[in-house]
C-alpha cells in the first residue's frame, strides 16, 4: 500500500465505529423504546445496539495504535529511526486545530447562556472554565471527569483523546528507548495483561473500568503489536476470508448480547483482538470489488474519514438538538425524524470544519514545520 494511500477498509470500520458511537449518545437523550424501530425490530434489539456504544471507541483506539505503528515504521524505515520532533509535530496539526476550535465554540455557547453547554459537577461545585480548557488541552479531561463527575455535555468526548494524547506523548519515547521491536512488543503485552486486570479492580466505578488510561491503552497496545505482526503473518486467500468471518460473528455477538457494563473485563479485550485480526486483513487485502462498488460501504467509509470532526462536534449538535427540543416534549417517530436530523447536520456540520478549516489549516502547519518532504505524508489520517 502506498504512504499516501488510504485504505477503504479501515474507513469502512471507522465509519461503524463512530456511528454506533453517535447511535449510543442519541439514545441517551432521546430514549427510542417508544418508536416504530423499536416495534418493528424489538426494544431488547435496539437496546442492545445502543448500549455499547463504547466498544466503536474501543475499535477506534485498536485502529489508532494501528496507524500510529505501521506509518511511523514505513516513514522512518522502522521504529528506532523514528523523529520525535517530526512526529509531535504531525500529531498537532492533525489534532489541535479541531480542538482549539471545539473549545472555542463550548465557550462561547456557554457564556452565550445556553445551559446545556456551560460546566456542572454532579459531585460539587462546577470547576471553572479555565480548568476545563487546561484537562482538554494536556489531556487529562478523563481523570477530571474521574474526580468531578461529567463536567460539560459536548467536553465529555475528550475523555477518549485524552488517552490517545497520552500514547502520542510516550509513543516516540518508547520507540528511542526500547529500540528494538522485540522490545516494544514486550512492553505493549506487559500493557495488554494490565487492562483487563485493571478493569477487574474497577469494577465499582465505570469512570475506572471504561475511561481510566489502563483501562483503554491495552487497546492501542493490541494496535500496535497488530502493525508489527502484520508484516510477519501471511492470511490470504479462503484462511482470511472464513477467519474474518468468525470474528464478525463473534464480535457482532458480544457486541449485542452481552452488555459492556457485564463483560468489560475480557469483553474490551475481546473487542480489540477482534478489531486487530480484521486489521490484519486490511493489511494483505486493502480493498476489492465488492467495496469498491458496494455504496453502503461508500458511505461509511465516507463517515470514516469524518470520524475525528463528527467524534469532536457531535455533541455540539444533540446538545442544540436538546436545548431546543426536550427529551420530555418528545415522542415516539417524532424522535426519529430527530435522529435523522441529528446525523445529517452532525456529518454537515463536520464536512465544512474539515474541508474549510482542519485540512487547510493542517496542511499549511505541516508546510511550515516540514516544507514539501513528501515523507511527512500519512498514509491514512487519524
Amino acid at each position: 500500500m502506498s504512504i499516501t494511500s488510504r485504505n477503504i477498509r479501515i474507513d469502512l470500520m471507522r465509519g461503524i465505529s463512530i456511528l454506533l458511537v453517535l447511535f449510543h449518545h442519541f439514545n441517551i437523550a432521546y430514549r427510542l423504546d417508544d418508536t416504530s424501530l423499536s416495534r418493528i425490530f424489538g426494544w431488547d434489539v435496539i437496546r442492545a445496539v445502543a448500549r455499547n456504544g463504547n466498544y466503536g471507541v474501543t475499535m477506534f483506539f485498536v485502529i489508532s495504535g494501528y496507524l500510529i505503528t505501521t506509518n511511523a515504521n514505513r516513514r522512518w524505515n522502522g521504529l528506532a529511526n523514528i523523529h520525535a520532533e517530526a512526529f509531535y509535530g504531525l500529531r498537532a496539526a492533525r489534532i489541535l486545530p479541531s480542538l482549539f476550535l471545539l473549545l472555542i465554540s463550548v465557550n462561547m455557547l456557554a457564556l452565550s447562556g445556553i445551559e446545556i453547554f456551560q460546566n456542572h459537577s454532579p459531585n460539587g461545585t462546577p470547576p471553572s472554565f479555565w480548568t476545563v480548557n487546561l484537562a482538554s488541552l494536556t489531556f487529562w479531561m478523563n481523570v477530571l471527569i474521574s474526580r468531578d463527575g461529567w463536567v460539560n455535555y459536548p467536553l465529555g468526548v475528550l475523555w477518549s483523546l485524552s488517552v490517545e494524547e497520552v500514547f502520542y506523548l510516550t509513543f516516540p519515547i518508547l520507540c528511542i528507548v526500547f529500540r528494538r521491536e522485540s522490545r516494544l512488543v514486550a512492553f505493549w503485552i506487559v500493557i495488554i495483561i494490565i487492562g483487563p486486570l485493571y478493569r477487574l479492580m474497577c469494577q465499582g466505578s465505570e469512570d475506572g473500568f471504561l475511561y481510566a488510561y489502563f483501562a483503554c491503552f491495552d487497546g492501542i497496545a493490541i494496535g500496535c503489536c497488530t502493525a508489527l505482526l502484520a508484516k510477519r503473518v501471511s492470511l490470504h486467500g479462503p484462511k482470511l476470508t472464513i477467519l474474518q468471518a468468525v470474528v464478525m460473528i463473534a464480535m457482532v455477538s458480544l457486541y449485542l448480547f452481552r452488555p459492556i457494563g457485564q463483560t468489560n473485563v475480557l469483553g474490551v479485550t475481546a473487542m480489540a483482538l477482534g478489531t486487530a485480526l480484521l486489521l490484519l486483513g486490511t493489511y494483505y487485502r486493502p480493498s476489492s470489488f465488492f467495496v469498491e462498488r458496494s455504496r453502503t460501504v461508500a458511505v461509511l467509509g465516507w463517515f470514516g474519514k469524518l470520524s475525528y470532526e463528527l467524534y469532536l462536534f457531535h455533541l455540539i449538535v444533540l446538545g442544540a438538538m436538546r436545548s431546543i427540543f426536550s427529551p420530555r416534549a418528545v415522542t415516539g417517530d417524532e424522535k426519529l425524524v430527530l435522529l435523522v436530523c441529528f446525523l445529517l447536520f452532525s456529518a454537515g456540520l463536520s464536512v465544512l470544519i474539515a474541508r474549510l478549516y482542519a485540512e487547510p489549516l493542517n496542511r499549511n502547519i505541516r508546510l511550515r514545520l516540514f516544507g514539501r518532504r513528501t515523507e511527512i505524508i500519512p498514509a491514512q489520517q487519524l
